[in-house]
């Protein structure tokens, strides 16, 4: 199993190009499922979460032909619509390909999802619009098993609370649906964005894109014809890098990126000190010399991502006085706190809520790493801490950083990957 060794304490300095943005990716996989037609995808982030679900595509029957940033799929070929567990339990985002499978053939079956261990993420919201929608689904031997025979029907959906996976599946479910869906409360990510413009593209009549009230009118059946989509730049990985250039009180520049989609993260790091000079597709931060506390609370876009929250506290546990972390969206997202405690941050729980005392310095341990944002926040601690850090089970990082140790290591950063003996 690989893990990271880093000796901490470098300076960072230099420009580091954002990759595709993972999150954004996946469903765009997912809605080529909506296409019998070759669809081309350009900038994909070479992470273990795209190769997932692109072998999923190709078990399913669809042809992939890809490399590293490109693939071209053509789903015309898919002989079957079963997603089998093998797959779907290393990785949630694979329940996304239900709204489309059952959109584009009438029937599928599709495991119940896996992936990190951040918290319950369950897909009851997904299942109660597409019935309203008129599948019939039953839940059997670990499968969501779906039949719209006559095909699905355009409705009101209200989500009960905002849910990115379930606006995606809808949103692709009701391309291909008979009449408009109107999705109610529906997320507002800059991935769903390119996932709505993506079906708008191709022919698709969808209302208030970037909103949270979507309107759809769906082709009755009809494939759709993807043009070229070059995936958005990853507001996640540019945040992470953002606050790998504040922990080391380093000036760095992020190039391919799109600072509206982080300026929750940008805001947060000028409260603790840190100014930038911020241009259309790229972002200079400046450190600050002494980092100011900070008070955080993850909730849904556009306020601050509860993607970036591990990263963020490592960054806190430095500050000059004591932060507050607020997690609204996940009940188990604080599991990297015992590691970077072990790291020497004075880090201390009360239920969804995380006071972080500043310390001087951290110091060098093993740590284990939990998830995958919780990973990147050890590794920026590491790249601070006196002495050599081993990050284990890096493999949750491998899901959703490209070349994280590569682009760190272009950086300044002493960090090799090496594999346990």
């Amino acid at each position: 199993m690989d893990y990271l060794e880093i000796n901490g304490g470098n300076k960072l300095s230099g420009t580091v190009t954002i990759s595709g943005a993972k999150n954004a990716a996946l469903p765009i996989i997912a809605a080529t499922i909506l296409s019998d037609k070759e669809v081309t995808l350009t900038n994909l982030p070479n992470v273990v979460d795209i190769r997932t679900l692109l072998k999923l595509l190709t078990m399913l029957g669809g042809t992939v032909d890809h490399d590293k940033t490109v693939a071209k799929i053509n789903n015309g070929t898919i002989t079957s619509t079963k997603a089998v567990y093998e797959i779907v339990s290393q990785m949630r985002a694979s329940i996304l390909v239900l709204g489309p499978l059952l959109a584009r053939f009438g029937e599928c079956e599709v495991s119940l999802p896996g992936g990190c261990a951040i918290g319950q993420r369950p897909i009851d919201l997904h299942l109660q619009a597409l019935e309203a929608m008129g599948a019939v689904i039953e839940i059997k031997g670990g499968y969501v098993r779906a039949e719209a025979p006559n095909g699905l029907i355009g409705t009101k959906i209200i989500f009960d609370k905002i849910t990115v996976g379930g606006t995606e599946n809808i949103v692709m479910a009701a391309a291909l649906a008979k009449g408009t869906t109107t999705i109610m409360n529906a997320a507002k990510e800059p991935e769903i964005v390119q996932l709505c413009e993506m079906i708008a593209d191709a022919g698709v009549k969808i209302e208030g894109i970037g909103t949270g009230i979507l309107i759809i009118e769906g082709t009755d059946g009809k494939p759709l014809e993807f043009k070229e989509v070059k995936i958005i730049p990853d507001r996640i990985e540019a945040g992470t890098y953002l606050c790998a250039g504040a922990i080391t009180k380093s000036e760095i520049t992020l190039l391919s990126v799109n600072p509206e989609h982080i300026s929750s993260s940008i805001d947060k790091l000028e409260t603790m000190g840190c100014s930038f000079d911020i241009h259309e597709d790229s972002i200079t931060i400046h450190p600050a010399d002494t980092l100011k506390p900070v008070s955080l609370i993850t909730i849904e876009y556009p306020g601050f991502p509860t993607d970036m929250q591990a990263q963020f506290m490592a960054v806190a546990a430095l500050a000059e006085g004591e932060s507050m972390v607020e997690e609204r969206l996940f009940e188990n997202r604080f599991m990297h706190v015992s590691e970077l405690n072990r790291l020497g941050a004075d880090i201390w729980l009360k239920g969804s809520i995380a006071a972080v005392k500043g310390v001087d310095k951290f110091y060098a341990a093993d740590v284990m790493a939990t998830d995958l944002r919780a990973s990147s926040a050890l590794v920026l601690a590491a790249l601070v801490a006196e002495g050599t850090t081993n990050v284990r089970r890096i493999y949750h990082l491998d899901r959703g950083y490209d070349d994280l140790e590569g682009k760190l290591t272009a950086l300044g950063a002493d960090i090799k990957r090496k594999q346990e003996s």
